[in-house]
């Protein structure tokens, strides 16, 4: 059986760990003090889409010392927490292990590359999605597709990439080996940048921005700059139209939170900087303008340091005042 390290215990690491538990040798390592302390007292309680529950009882610790060697580690961490989560995995990852990164945004792999060396990162891309309940609790949003990319070509990384990807589809993750993840990772970068700051932003579901007309134009625009930007660095986007992608999601995904929102609800870092940061910084170095993003990036750290991000809405402003993107009854 293998042994697996997940590195990180919010809700997507919790959904990993729930349906993986049964076929490998799972231990979660994260530092959320409430979410471990309801771990280690009552476990984990998975809600499916369907509405049904079911009890795991998975080892959760934020001592590296009692976890051994794994053979394998998820990181699903948030971004700004890749470093640490690299120096963790290092004390821990067997020489010929492989640590996956599923994380949104982008420079997650290269972090993890820097620490572990390339032959032992591989970079995924998940539709998975979990939402928190409460600390011990978490609700399985919606399912998709799981596609993992090795950094390197060699035997070992890649026979440890098939172990993963047969362990992902025995349990329910339909999952794929793909030679390269840019594409898709950008892909997912589009629908983020389009719909997670807008959310969090307006602290509306994601259905929201496909209804309202001047939050589904900013979204739609938001989008198809990260087009403009990987078509530039020669980067194919795994479906025809980012906009129309971005509304698609957005549809289907109605009644979910971002991620995004879940973090500024509960006063937590975001992911903005490897999302729309990551896509202003790229958009530098091309010398392409990336306006909108570079406006959500900055409205969205305003909020993490607790501040109005009004102010900023001005006339001559990329897009029209938030205010006036939020619901009549507001």
């Amino acid at each position: 059986m293998i042994k697996l390290g997940i590195i990180g215990i919010g809700s997507m690491g919790c959904l990993f760990a729930a349906r993986l538990n049964d076929r490998a040798d799972v231990v979660m390592v994260g530092h959320w003090p409430e979410q471990l302390a309801a771990l280690r007292q009552n476990g984990l309680t998975l809600l499916t889409p369907q509405g049904r529950s079911r009890h795991h009882v998975i080892r959760a610790t934020d001592d590296l010392t009692t976890v051994g060697t794994v053979d394998a580690a998820l990181i699903l961490v948030k971004s700004h927490q890749t470093s640490r989560a690299a120096a963790q995995t290092s004390q821990i990852l067997a020489d010929d292990g492989i640590a996956l990164t599923l994380q949104n945004g982008l420079g997650n792999g290269e972090l993890l590359t820097a620490v572990l060396g390339s032959e032992r990162v591989a970079s995924g891309v998940t539709s998975e999605g979990a939402n928190i309940v409460a600390p011990g609790w978490v609700q399985h949003a919606g399912t998709g597709h799981t596609h993992l990319a090795p950094s390197t070509k060699t035997q070992t990384s890649r026979s440890r990439l098939i172990q993963l990807a047969e362990l992902f589809n025995d349990v329910g993750f339909p999952t794929s080996l793909i030679d390269n993840a840019d594409t898709l990772l950008w892909g997912k970068l589009a629908v983020n940048a389009g719909i997670n700051p807008l959310t969090a932003l307006l602290q509306v579901p994601n259905g929201f921005l496909a209804e309202n007309e001047g939050a589904r134009r900013l979204m739609m625009q938001t989008a198809a700059e990260v087009a403009l930007v990987a078509e530039m660095k020669g980067i194919p986007l795994p479906y025809p139209d980012a906009p129309q992608q971005a509304l698609s999601v957005a549809t289907e995904t109605a009644t979910n939170q971002s991620s995004m929102l879940q973090d500024i609800l509960r006063g937590a870092p975001t992911e903005i900087e490897a999302i729309c940061g990551a896509v202003v910084q790229n958009g530098r170095l091309l010398g392409i303008p990336t306006p909108l993003n570079q406006h959500l990036l900055t409205l969205v750290k305003r909020v993490e340091q607790g501040q109005n991000p009004h102010p900023l809405i001005t006339p001559r402003s990329p897009f029209i005042s938030i205010r006036h993107l939020l619901p009549d009854d507001s």
